[in-house]
């Protein structure tokens, strides 16, 4: 069975399962009818377009 030859220190473990913590940057898109920014694949917030059709009415 194989058996680490040193101590792992502290710090090497934690920088080891902080990777596994990290968080990804949310992607945007901006929207093509109203130039909002918005997530991909998600209806616009703004003006509530997806795919070039309106799917909710939204209130100014």
């Amino acid at each position: 069975m194989a058996v680490p030859k040193r101590k792992t220190s502290k710090q090497r473990r934690n920088k080891r399962r902080a990777s596994s913590y990290r968080l990804n940057k949310a992607t945007v898109v901006k929207c093509s009818n109203c130039q909002e920014p918005k997530q991909p694949h998600r209806v616009c917030r703004a003006c509530g377009y997806y795919d070039g059709k309106e799917v909710i009415s939204v209130e100014d």
